[in-house]
């Protein structure tokens, strides 16, 4: 993984100390609420419903267990215990006394980490595919560039006071595991008929208030002008994109507006001021730099599959079904990946403890080169794990509540901190999770489903990306009441699409109901082998919403 520099440990303290002095400063009430908003949030700090939180920046969303140990260290010294892991990769501490939040990010220098960029009208921190260079099905490991543009991004000073906030997402593989369509900027690793490598560029994605599947803008753009093409783009946005309205500030909105062909044409002509003679042209030479760090592990010479691992399969049920769900393909002979479920029934999703998480760090060390990953569905992943070391694995995991089997299933929710923590939320999220994953809480039916998706959302902001679950529930304030609006059909991947809402929403009492429900109608309706999504798009919302509402709608609210 990469490794700071002098440059970069010297510019990560400088932070730390300027931001020292603008607390201290702040606390002595010699800067007001407005003077220091911009700055707390400079250094991912936002102010919550019952205390301050700090958003933690994982680039691409690679850890060393170095780096985990002091991520425990923190949540028990400076928390309450445990950190929520995110959707972006990330990672949240939700009750930091502001006071110590300086030394909290001192600490996190310690171990060549931030929170810088996390928040603010800025490029946020930069996403891919959680299993980024082990990928049976990659092109090329996204994490070079994926790096290259974490430092070109980062202190940018043209780009640090945009409209809106900005994502960028970077897939390697064939399928898109980074959820390109859906962000600000979205680059897909592609071979063209030459076999040069370079990227898709789509534009335009989002979530939120206005959801959007991006749009492609540039079908081939050669590697080296990632960053000119970019630079391009958020010129573009930064000249024209709204801001006299924060609901209509994203570059989704401006796209929208000037129409795909328009939008595209500025860009063009932007780039070509942008690239000529532009430093920011990615040189072989600086791409060998940055990917010199990103060397393949010290991989054993391995057979393809392990008689103790093929015998352990066959002795125990429990573990068969887990590696059935939680063990993925490598890209190497003898070796596997692995998800680490942080999505026990009870806890909410996202959640992992101080001990957890010092306890995973051994993990990875024993078992996965000392490194892990955060995957976009808020689980850990140990990307590097020798099959014969799967069943000692396995029962490890299962010891600390961390082997769940339900990658890909119902009740592998995700979810955001809502109405619990969060000051945007109209409603919890947190309690409809842990009600659903009860009422299915049944490993055997839970297969018998199939997978599906279920993604919660607090508010419309979609931290939960409620848009693009197979189910997807919204929490909505009605006259000071808590409802929940249920939509289906939505998806990601190469086929990214956006959920259809199926009628009046629902009091928190009726969701797990409402969910079996639409089980039960797709059961019903299903094709053999056919998956949620797919009978919801060959058969439409209507059955669905007959199912839920029945004719009398008599658990619907108006």
């Amino acid at each position: 993984m990469y490794r700071y520099d002098s440059y970069d440990h010297a510019l990560v303290a400088e932070r730390v100390a300027q931001f020292r002095d603008q607390t201290r400063r702040y606390l002595a009430g010699e800067l007001t609420d407005d003077e220091f908003r911009p700055l707390r949030l400079q250094n991912g700090l936002y102010i919550q419903r019952h205390a301050p939180m700090l958003r933690v920046a994982v680039p691409y969303g690679l850890l060393s267990s170095r780096q985990l140990r002091m991520l425990a260290h923190i949540a028990r010294k400076h928390d309450r215990g445990y950190g929520h892991f995110t959707t972006r990769q990330n990672i949240q501490y939700n009750w930091p006394r502001l006071e110590e939040t300086p030394d909290i990010l001192a600490l996190l220098a310690e171990v060549e980490m931030h929170a810088i960029q996390t928040s603010g009208n800025c490029i946020r921190n930069i996403t891919t595919d959680h299993f980024a260079g082990v990928a049976a099905d990659e092109i090329i490991d996204p994490r070079p560039l994926a790096e290259i543009l974490r430092q070109w991004s980062t202190f940018h000073p043209e780009f640090a006071y945009l409209p809106r906030k900005f994502k960028i997402a970077l897939n390697g593989a064939e399928a898109d595991r980074a959820a390109v369509l859906l962000h600000d900027i979205g680059l897909h690793v592609i071979r063209n008929a030459s076999g040069e490598t370079g990227l898709r560029v789509i534009v335009g994605g989002g979530m939120g208030r206005t959801p959007i599947v991006g749009h492609v803008i540039r079908e081939f753009l050669p590697w080296r002008h990632m960053l000119t093409y970019c630079e391009a783009i958020l010129r573009v946005y930064n000249r024209y994109g709204r801001r006299d309205n924060i609901y209509k500030a994203r570059i989704k909105i401006l796209v929208k507006a000037l129409g795909i062909e328009e939008f595209a044409r500025q860009v063009e002509a932007e780039w070509e001021i942008a690239r000529k003679d532009s430093p920011a042209i990615i040189t072989q030479e600086e791409f060998d730099r940055v990917a010199a760090h990103f060397e393949p592990q010290a991989y054993e010479s391995l057979p393809e599959m392990d008689a103790s691992y093929v015998q352990s399969l066959a002795d125990s049920r429990s573990f068969s079904r887990w590696a059935e769900r939680n063990v993925h393909p490598h890209r190497r002979a003898g070796y596997a990946s692995v998800t680490l479920s942080l999505k026990k029934t009870g806890v909410p999703p996202g959640d992992a403890t101080d001990a957890q998480m010092d306890f995973v760090a051994d993990l990875a060390d024993r078992y996965s080169f000392g490194e892990l990953r955060v995957s976009h569905e808020q689980n850990l992943i140990l990307a590097d794990v020798r099959k014969r070391d799967l069943f000692a694995l396995w029962q490890a995991a299962k010891s600390q509540g961390l082997a769940t089997p339900n990658v890909g299933l119902l009740t592998n929710i995700v979810c955001c901190p809502g109405g619990d923590f969060c000051s945007l939320a109209n409603a919890k999220s947190i309690p409809i999770a842990e009600a659903i994953q009860r009422r299915f809480d049944d490993l055997d039916y839970l297969h018998d489903i199939g997978e599906l998706d279920l993604n919660i959302s607090g508010c419309m902001n979609s931290c939960g990306h409620h848009h693009i679950g197979h189910i997807g529930i919204l929490g909505v304030d009605k006259q000071g009441a808590e409802f929940y609006q249920v939509s289906i059909g939505g998806r990601q991947g190469n086929q990214a699409a956006l959920g259809q809402v199926i009628g009046p929403s629902f009091a928190a009492s009726d969701m797990p109901d409402v969910v079996a429900k639409l089980i039960d109608t797709y059961i019903g309706e299903r094709h053999e082998d056919e998956l949620f999504v797919d009978t919801v798009q060959r058969i439409g919302v209507a059955p669905f919403k007959a199912g839920v509402y029945g004719n009398a709608k008599e658990v619907a609210h108006a």
